[in-house]
């Protein structure tokens, strides 16, 4: 095997981006992974570009450079001028412009302006989602309202002819049918089910973080009796179990750019329910969203109420358009080595 040509380059190694860089470097030859652990995201956005410059090695046999958009790329060509001159692509599992925060007060300017940065010297700006592309590039010239003066003009028109999207490739796992996310609204509408009698087993999956809200631990008493899992399975095969196990799966999301928990459990089996906003229109059919709390409470007690009538049920919803096996190609002659020298 030759020298590398691709440069693999991740500021945040962990979650769905370790994922992405592990998936490319297992299936594509030639490729080289330079990472920093998945820890303070915060500072990994502000000061990656230069410890990765240090520690990204030097070779003439670089053609292309992909990274996420959690890393400065104009920083890091700026301190590595040797970079510069490869097809340089970036992928976006999210953007910073409409990223929630309780008050946009409280919104770091400069995690989206690097963003914006880094998609001026970038050859290529790939989005996981139509949702994550058009909120990005629309969001450009309000945010920069935030500039006292002198403010840049035209950079949407800039960027987008470099943008596409490319959805994320789920490695979805072989399973046979035995299935910042607002844990208020989905709490509170199993509380209300169980209130009217509706019979039901829950299982609340996912990882346990320090600040856990208090909605969690009342729930859990109130909901006692219809657990069947709560918190995190470290074991994937049994997290696919729960899923397979299952038959309604419901996100309750303020904001998601692609949503690889939900099309898992698509995978496994499971009946979706998910918001009618962000990026869900765009992957599920209308049967599929809801409106407000009060539809996604009529809903599950009418799921709840013909269990068989749901567990017969075809989801229209086509999983391997999300695969890896689908995408590689795309993913191959993005990381092309037709790249300018």
């Amino acid at each position: 095997m030759g020298a590398p040509r691709v440069l693999l380059v991740e500021a945040f190694y962990g979650g769905s981006h370790k994922q992405l860089m592990d998936l490319l470097q297992e299936n594509l030859s030639s490729c080289c992974l330079c990472s920093l652990p998945a820890k303070k995201w915060h500072w990994r956005a502000r000061t990656a570009a230069l410890s990765l410059s240090q520690s990204i090695p030097t070779s003439g046999s670089y053609r292309v450079l992909f990274c996420s958009s959690v890393l400065n790329l104009c920083e890091l060509v700026a301190l590595r001028p040797d970079l510069a001159r490869l097809k340089k692509v970036l992928y976006f599992h999210e953007n910073q412009l409409v990223y929630p925060v309780r008050k946009d007060q409280q919104r770091d300017f400069q995690y989206g302006y690097n963003q914006v940065l880094s998609c001026l010297v970038a050859d290529a700006v790939v989005f996981n989602s139509s949702f994550n592309m058009e909120s990005f590039l629309s969001s450009i010239s309000s945010f920069m309202k935030k500039i006292p003066d002198h403010r840049p003009k035209d950079l949407e028109q800039l960027i987008r002819p470099k943008c596409e999207v490319l959805f994320y490739p789920v490695h979805f796992p072989d399973v046979s049918r035995e299935h910042d996310k607002d844990p208020e609204l989905f709490l509170s509408t199993m509380i209300k089910l169980s209130e009217r009698q509706v019979d039901f087993q829950l299982s609340v999956l996912g990882e346990t973080f320090t600040d856990v809200p208090e909605v969690f631990s009342s729930a859990r008493l109130l909901l006692s009796r219809h657990i069947v899992s709560w918190g995190f399975l470290p074991r994937k095969q049994d997290y696919l179990k729960a899923l397979c196990d299952a038959d309604v799966v419901v996100s309750t999301a303020r904001h998601e750019f692609f949503g690889v928990a939900m099309l898992e459990a698509v995978h496994c089996g499971c009946y979706p329910l998910c918001p009618k906003a962000l990026v869900y229109p765009e992957i599920f059919p209308a049967e599929y969203l809801y409106s407000t709390p009060e539809q996604l409470l009529k809903r599950l007690q009418s799921l709840c109420r013909r269990p068989d009538a749901t567990r017969r049920h075809a989801v229209k919803v086509d999983t391997s358009s999300f695969s890896w096996s689908t995408l590689k190609d795309r993913y191959q002659t993005l990381l092309s080595l037709d790249a300018p020298l």
